[in-house]
């Protein structure tokens, strides 16, 4: 069974109307016509009996939520063909077949080029579903500036017996330590264990810089406190501890977006929280398909506020430290 998707083809909310690089533009995409959801009663999410159709209905809802957090930025996505209890895979090249969904070509380590995924629009998101995509990961980047970042994240994974409550209190210390030398921090939940917290870079950063600055403080955190934290990847140092994974920084690398599913029992959200709501969530996976939308209903308004207006950069900070004058802000 098959169902042509209403709206697939609708405005795009974030006003991208194309980008530069992307090998897809409007016209071809409006020649493909409106995405087919094809088996929307297949369960994907078989411990909650969630339907393909209600995952694309989820999508459709948050659509002006999620959009602008992936559009024009390379995208990984989790795709699961046999839903969320069989195995899934992570795709961040373009699947042959897309008709709405972009491409940007970038350099790999090899020294070949690429074809990385970009959602512009609506249809392409939409699309992204109907290939069985769950999670949708963007890069700290845009398409068109792929070396410069423009979001730093840490990515706080408690270990084995680490409480809840020390989750949180991790968070608070690391939005401490950024405040210490400037920097404005975000919250979210990851959708899974832990918390996100996201640094907004305006201008963008080189990833070299970035990923440096992102270690220095997840070593110093460690390093100040080696039985609550670790900044190293080995789980057999995680016991009993929250890694601080900084490893999101680098040119490549990605981080789930707030407002997608995670494709996990029970169908989570990774959910942007304002900072005084921490005390008040219990897990990392407090929000899923059904809550996430009431939410975000009740609150009409972006958790983060206007996040992409903030101007803050990792140059200013450097300068600022080594008691230089800052160079001077772009407008």
């Amino acid at each position: 069974m098959s169902v042509a998707v209403p709206g697939a083809t609708e405005p795009d909310p974030t006003g991208d109307r194309g980008m530069p690089g992307t090998r897809q533009n409007a016209s071809s995409a409006a020649k493909a016509g409106p995405t087919v959801l094809t088996s929307p009663g297949r369960v994907v999410y078989p411990d909650a009996g969630i339907r393909k159709q209600d995952v694309f209905a989820y999508y459709r809802t948050m659509l002006p939520w999620l959009l602008p957090e992936i559009a024009g930025r390379p995208l990984s996505v989790v795709r699961c063909p046999q839903g969320a209890g069989r195995p899934c895979f992570f795709q961040k090249h373009l699947p042959a077949g897309m008709q709405h969904v972009a491409a940007v070509p970038i350099g790999e380590q090899n020294g070949a080029n690429a074809d990385y995924i970009v959602v512009r629009d609506a249809a392409g998101l939409f699309e992204l579903v109907q290939f069985n995509a769950l999670e949708f990961h963007p890069w700290g980047a845009r398409a068109d500036t792929p070396d410069q970042a423009d979001r730093m994240v840490f990515d706080l994974d408690p270990g084995a017996g680490v409480p809840w409550a020390r989750v949180i209190a991790a968070a608070r210390q690391v939005r401490r330590r950024l405040r210490g030398v400037g920097l404005t921090s975000f919250v979210r939940t990851s959708g899974g264990k832990g918390l996100h917290v996201v640094v907004p870079l305006r201008p963008a950063c080189p990833w070299p810089q970035v990923k440096a600055f992102a270690r220095t403080l997840a070593e110093s955190m460690a390093a100040a406190d080696p039985l609550a934290y670790v900044a190293t990847a080995s789980k057999r140092l995680r016991t009993g501890r929250i890694f601080i994974d900084y490893l999101r920084n680098g040119r490549g690398a990605t981080s789930v977006a707030s407002f997608s599913l995670r494709a996990r029992p029970g169908a989570p959200v990774a959910m942007p929280l304002r900072w005084e709501e921490l005390a008040r969530v219990r897990r990392g996976d407090a929000y899923d398909i059904i809550s996430a939308p009431r939410r975000m209903t009740r609150m009409r308004r972006h958790p983060w506020g206007d996040v992409d207006r903030i101007h803050q950069d990792l140059a200013h900070v450097a300068a600022c430290r080594a008691g230089r004058k800052p160079p001077k802000r772009e407008a």
